[in-house]
């Protein structure tokens, strides 16, 4: 009956989900309609390109090149009446190219440097913009439905440099789904629609589509050279392959020759991006040797890449982490606060300024730095510092609801935020954290059986029990667990009566969490 009913569903849901394509005329599966494209963009455009390293803002003219380009393309697309078209430049150096729903298109600064053509150019964005023009992440994720309950919000772990030779993790508050959508392989049939319809795109809009060719058959190449910048960016979600190529080669053949290909404005557009591109190489070599420890190799690095471009928010930020680590808070405030002025749309330095000034004890200034950060990229540590804040002037209800973000991701703050929440929360709602039940063994001796919920050790466990005695007489006691317990185990208490029938458990015997305290 359940797979008659699931069959059932399915065969509807189907029906009620079959769309036509505006790019392909064909008829597709879709659930997700236009305003969940826009709203989905809208909505996760911005956070996923802070935890990307931002913007890139230092040559306003490349930006303002890239979107004529994407914006040339997107006049073509079937759906740029109902779709908000948007071209941004990610400051990263790892070669990757991405679209959200609703037309919202990133290209990072390290595949500008890799291309050679304004043809090329618009071959990696007319690829994109049919990903969103066709509906792509709408129709995986409309697939997606049937076969899975995913949650809407989680976390991306991204490596930092905070506080610790290891290169410890700070948490972003990404949303899970936009992380999905930005790093999923798409199947190979979105692949094509991608590749054939850009193409169209830019036929239509006076480009050469040989570029198209001419980009696949590089990417051919480079996969081949097994490039672990390439393989975890644009070949990670677009792997390239001779297929690809032939079926390039066969629609150019199919669309009117000639078009524009914008070699040499190419690189005049790009000169500054390719002057400045040992720079970013010293930067990935510096970071690098942070996370491994090695700090003299570190700084050397990012001197070389400071002397050629001072004016680099990302180089200060990581200034401001080799500071830190080395226990020089003042210094690294000031190298966080020159981040901040250098790029204040991004959230790292204001992040790192809040925790520097929270460490010297600087508590107006620190909230002040922490709140900005929030408002550009939610992270675990700034609302773990915020409710510490909070704490301290005594404000707990604001300090417990900022604990509790910070507590569901995986990092150091969210250990920290969870012993935080417990702490103040424990002794009001000790049931919250530890689970507790009754139980009969096979002598129908009856039990406690309890588990601590989180991931902080908790002891002096008092339990309140009560039972219906053979005479129906009520019953009650107490008993008290030392412990310690530690965070995600559980342990059982034998109680001093027994049942006859272990059937009555559940109608004669209650169990009660009355109180506990927090390990130190």
């Amino acid at each position: 009956m359940r797979k008659q009913f699931f069959s059932f569903l399915v065969v509807i849901i189907s029906l009620a989900a079959c769309s036509v394509n505006p790019v392909t005329g064909e008829r597709n599966f879709q659930i997700y309609d236009t305003d969940w494209e826009r709203q989905v963009g809208t909505q996760m455009y911005a956070p996923m390109k802070q935890s990307q390293g931002g913007e890139f803002i230092l040559d306003p003219d490349l930006t303002a090149y890239v979107n004529d380009v994407g914006n040339r393309l997107a006049s073509q697309a079937r759906r740029k009446e109902e779709l908000d078209f948007e071209f941004s430049i990610i400051n990263d150096s790892i070669p990757n190219a991405w679209a959200l729903p609703g037309g919202k298109i990133v290209i990072n600064r390290g595949l500008l440097t890799e291309l050679d053509s304004e043809a090329e150019l618009a071959a990696v964005l007319g690829h994109e913009l049919v990903h969103s023009d066709a509906a792509h992440g709408a129709r995986a994720q409309s697939k997606g439905m049937l076969t899975q309950a995913g949650a809407v919000v989680g976390m991306v772990i991204l490596g930092s440099t905070i506080d610790s030779q290891a290169a410890r993790e700070v948490a972003l508050m990404v949303p899970a789904l936009g992380a999905q959508l930005v790093t999923q392989k798409y199947g190979r049939d979105a692949e094509r629609e991608a590749d054939e319809y850009g193409m169209l795109y830019m036929s239509e809009s006076g480009y050469d589509p040989q570029g198209a060719v001419e980009l696949q058959e590089t990417f051919v190449e480079l996969s081949r050279e097994k490039d672990p910048d390439w393989v975890s960016g644009l070949f990670a979600s677009h792997p390239p392959s001779l297929e690809r190529v032939r079926n390039n080669q066969k629609t150019a053949q199919d669309l009117p020759a000639g078009g524009d290909i914008g070699r040499e404005r190419y690189r005049q557009k790009t000169a500054y991006l390719q002057r400045v591109k040992p720079a970013y190489e010293a930067f990935d070599k510096a970071k690098k040797a942070v996370s491994d420890g090695k700090m003299e190799e570190a700084q050397e690095q990012l001197n070389r890449a400071m002397a050629i471009e001072p004016r680099e928010s990302l180089f200060h930020g990581l200034q401001g982490d080799i500071y830190a680590l080395n226990k020089q808070p003042e210094r690294a405030l000031t190298s966080y606060e020159k981040a901040v002025r250098a790029n204040p749309g991004f959230f790292y330095g204001h992040l790192r300024s809040g925790q520097m000034t929270y460490k010297l004890g600087q508590e107006d200034q620190a909230r002040s730095s922490l709140d900005r950060s929030l408002e550009l990229m939610p992270t675990a540590e700034a609302h773990y510092l915020l409710g510490m804040l909070d704490k301290n002037q005594g404000d707990m209800n604001s300090a417990m609801e900022h604990f509790k973000v910070a507590a569901q991701s995986e990092s150091e703050a969210s250990q920290a935020a969870t012993r935080e929440l417990v702490l103040l929360d424990l002794q009001n709602n000790p049931a919250r954290y530890i689970g507790s039940r009754a139980a009969v063994d096979d002598r129908n001796r009856v039990w406690i059986q309890f588990g601590n919920r989180t991931r902080v050790p908790i002891r002096n466990i008092v339990f309140s029990y009560a039972w219906l005695d053979d005479q129906g007489q009520t019953r009650r006691g107490q008993k008290t667990y030392t412990g310690p317990l530690d965070g995600g185990q559980q342990d059982q208490i034998r109680l001093d009566f027994s049942l006859n029938d272990a059937a009555e458990l559940s109608r004669r015997v209650r169990v009660e969490v009355i109180s506990a305290t927090v390990s130190q």
